[in-house]
């Protein structure tokens, strides 16, 4: 296993675990924009700018999205070693790298339901290929919205034919868009795929819009805790999901599907979630490679 320093109580094999499980949280591309400053009574998690996709992130919207959904990740493979996390969440005005920072709270055992979310986080991956035919029921749905709302967000479900058929032309008018814009610039194509992502897919995938009750950065990084969440509850019914990132990543189209749901703030996330098939792991990067330097410059 990677070495870590030992932090919050937990040997370092512990630590080294509790920050592999948040290196599993998804991110655009596959990218893993962050990094974990640890002493023995902290762990905080830094934006890595060196892994920032300004194409289609100008704004470090999806960096922090990502952020939020390690943050998450973190908290809850915490809670399988008992302790309760102290979250502080962009505790710096002067260095908004720091995401959060993560403290200990005590000892409590994790709940069934947590542990369900725990043994889902090496399960989890993002599944592009279409699904099966077969819906996912009321009681799934509920559990996905419950998850979101107990992160502080919102999960509304499109279910109407004219509604459904808007956001997948919202989607193909954001990839052409984005991929218009990319033309002939390497760096941007980074992120941008070839194909058009409202092409090839099944034609009645469940499609949910997530959407943070605050503003601001901090609404980003909630939004990520609550994506996370959401993915680790579908994970554990049993289900599969994917992004649209596309509409939510072009300002225009985002404030489209913003009046299309009647939302008051913008959406951060767009998934289909269905019942797909086993999909390969995703690379994932060493602890060692997560570790950031301390004020001292030690790692």
């Amino acid at each position: 296993m990677d070495e870590a320093p030992a932090a919050l109580g937990l040997t370092p094999e512990q630590t080294a675990d509790v920050l592999a499980a948040a290196g599993r949280a998804p991110s655009p591309d596959n990218t893993q924009p962050w990094r974990f400053r640890v002493d023995p009574t902290s762990i905080a998690l830094l934006a890595d700018r060196g892994r920032r996709m300004p194409a289609t992130d100008p704004d470090d919207r999806e960096l922090r999205l990502a952020c939020g959904a390690a943050l998450y990740t973190l908290r809850i493979a915490l809670r399988g070693y008992g302790v309760r996390p102290l979250v502080t969440v962009l505790p710096d005005r002067d260095d908004p790298d720091v995401i959060a920072v993560v403290r200990r709270g005590g000892h409590r055992p994790a709940s069934p339901g947590e542990r369900r979310l725990i043994e889902a986080i090496r399960r989890r991956r993002s599944d592009p290929h279409p699904f099966a035919d077969a819906a996912v029921t009321v009681p799934e749905q509920y559990a996905l919205r419950r998850a979101a709302q107990d992160e502080g967000a919102w999960l509304q479900v499109v279910d109407g034919p004219g509604e459904r058929r808007r956001v997948r032309e919202l989607v193909t008018a954001a990839h052409h868009q984005q991929a218009a814009g990319a033309a002939g610039d390497r760096w941007a194509l980074r992120g941008v795929s070839g194909a058009d992502p409202a092409d090839g897919r099944e034609s009645e995938p469940l499609i949910a819009v997530l959407t943070a009750h605050l503003s601001g950065h901090s609404a980003d990084v909630q939004a990520g805790q609550a994506l996370q969440k959401v993915l680790l509850t579908a994970t554990a019914e049993g289900l599969s999901a994917s992004f649209l990132s596309q509409v939510v990543e072009v300002p225009q189209t985002r404030e489209r599907l913003r009046r299309l749901v009647h939302g008051i703030r913008a959406p951060h996330a767009v998934l289909r979630i269905g019942r797909g098939w086993p999909v390969p792991a995703t690379p994932r990067r060493p602890v060692a490679d997560l570790l950031a330097a301390g004020p001292d410059g030690t790692g």
